[in-house]
């Protein structure tokens, strides 16, 4: 079984499996995914979180085709069980639109992360929670852009903690407390974190781990400035 630390899978007790109709030979997959068809077009990973309600979701990942959002999402959850209770939500609807819910291959989500990079489209990779279509766009020229001492990351996992970030900047002297998390007013994380350098040309030079992976989700990496990161701090306290 291949390690991640952030999809845990645990082993369920033999009456909880038949409490949901799972004989002994039932065989759970490693990888608790979901893929999703039929969704509005103007869904968000918002939208995903409240039609499981209930369920932990580690990563949503909304997939656009030729600029346009598909209908299509692929939902990964902290326990393979958490992923056959989600398959009972095949068919109900979000709005008036009927989504269908079934089990897929971790390959097929993989290739569509690796479909959005290589198009150089964002998707739910960054601009999390805003219209999928409206997130669509190429990416900027970061060499030419204006460095601070600030880093912004999105795309990151949901359950992303600082010492992954720690780890995914580890050629660099950064500590704890320059790694701010962004998160809702909800308490829940937005895909988003900010890190603080040691100067601008640090900042600059820790770029070379742009569009590279923290768990299975490629993190892009933006200037910014402490004006924006004391900004997203704000919101995260209202």
């Amino acid at each position: 079984m291949e390690s991640n630390p952030y999809f845990a899978v645990s082993s369920s007790s033999s009456g909880y499996q038949q409490q949901y109709g799972y004989g002994r030979g039932y065989q759970p997959s490693a990888f608790p995914l979901v893929r999703l068809r039929g969704l509005p077009f103007n869904c968000t990973d918002v939208d995903i979180f409240k039609f499981f309600a209930g369920l932990d979701i580690v990563d949503v990942f909304l997939v656009n085709k030729d600029g346009r959002f598909s209908g299509e999402a692929f939902v990964v959850f902290a326990r393979h069980m958490q992923a056959e209770l989600a398959l009972q939500k095949d068919r109900q609807n979000m709005g008036r639109r009927y989504v269908e819910v079934f089990r897929c291959k971790k390959q097929e989500y993989y290739n569509a992360i690796a479909a959005e990079v290589s198009e150089g489209a964002y998707g739910s990779i960054d601009h999390r929670g805003s219209s999928p279509v409206a997130r669509r766009k190429r990416s900027p020229d970061k060499d030419k852009m204006d460095y601070t001492e600030i880093l912004k990351l999105r795309g990151l996992p949901y359950s992303v903690k600082k010492t992954d970030i720690l780890k995914f900047f580890g050629d660099f002297d950064i500590t704890e407390d320059k790694i701010q998390i962004a998160c809702r007013p909800d308490g829940k994380v937005t895909g988003e974190a900010f890190v603080e350098f040691s100067s601008p040309e640090q900042a600059r030079k820790a770029m070379c781990k742009d569009k590279m992976l923290i768990g299975s989700r490629y993190v892009e990496l933006f200037p910014s400035a402490p004006d924006e990161a004391r900004h997203a701090a704000s919101r995260s306290r209202q």
